[in-house]
């Protein structure tokens, strides 16, 4: 797989175009951005904040890493790889962007699955600029062979906010985050498909009756198609897991909004587990921009 960094930056100020010169990125106006030393630019600018340090934090962040890189989650990697990649022309570049990308496992594991015909063009955007820093780290810390991972450009920015260029995507991913239907049709392009992953009905349900006194009655129906989309395919990725050991159900407990979510004594039931089967069940969700 070849790769080139994405230039398609739009200023969070302005909407102008942004470019990359000596460390840092500028708009026309003259609003400069600086790269910092791990490798990742902060578009999040105070004013648009709702908070002083938004998004996951850094507990959080590290047991998610922890918990992907173990390979937990490689079916539904392997699941949105398929629907990102099927169908793309060889030898054409294909930008994509994973709005809330975390700490950038699904991003690095797209790029592994590309063909060596691909020519990817990636963007990484996280609240969290933890999540990014981590991100950032962990692609430089790659083998130097390995540059399609390295070229990946990490943004802490705001899905409500994308400090990227209109019509300038070609995929677009929203893994179990929060999607923002007008700025993600915003930026992609007609015909660029949206990647939603999202949880099902059953999803870490075992984790969720030890958590919680009662579950929540689930959602029914179908999600509606957004507007500006039309839909062309889903896929249900469903299987069970086996964690064992704390570390592992404590990982899996604190990368999620169960974590804060649960009482003191379900947080506790949980900490008391050595073992925990527990079911995956999540939807892959393609939508395509009308053209």
């Amino acid at each position: 797989m070849l790769s080139n960094a994405f230039q398609a930056l739009a200023c969070p100020l302005d909407g102008e175009p942004l470019t990359q010169a000596e460390g840092a990125w500028r708009c026309p106006a003259g609003h400069s951005f600086d790269i910092a030393k791990q490798g990742y630019v902060n578009l999040l600018p105070v004013q648009k904040k709702r908070s002083n340090d938004p998004g996951d934090s850094k507990i959080m962040v590290a047991a998610r890493q922890r918990f992907l890189n173990a390979g937990y989650y490689q079916p539904i990697a392997e699941a949105l790889n398929h629907a990102a990649l099927n169908g793309v022309p060889e030898n054409m570049p294909l930008s994509c962007l994973d709005a809330g990308c975390g700490e950038g496992y699904y991003l690095r594991k797209l790029a592994q699955a590309a063909p060596d015909t691909a020519l990817l063009e990636l963007i990484g955007l996280d609240i969290s600029k933890w999540a990014v820093m981590a991100a950032a780290k962990q692609s430089r810390q790659q083998e130097p062979n390995r540059q399609q991972e390295q070229s990946v450009t990490w943004v802490v920015g705001s899905n409500a906010n994308l400090p990227v260029q209109a019509a300038s995507l070609d995929r677009l991913l929203c893994m179990f985050g929060f999607p923002v239907m007008s700025e993600f049709s915003r930026v992609l392009k007609p015909g660029g498909a949206l990647l939603q992953v999202e949880a099902g009905a059953n999803h870490l349900r075992e984790l969720r009756e030890i958590i919680y006194p009662a579950l929540k009655p689930e959602r029914s129906g179908e999600q509606a198609v957004p507007e500006g989309f039309a839909a062309q395919a889903a896929e249900t990725v469903s299987y069970s897991l086996t964690l064992n050991g704390k570390e592992a159900i404590a990982d899996l407990l604190a990368m999620t909004p169960h974590l804060y979510r649960a009482s003191a004594e379900g947080r506790e039931r949980a900490a008391a587990l050595k073992t925990l089967i527990v079911s995956v069940d999540v939807r892959v969700i393609k939508w395509i921009k009308n053209a």
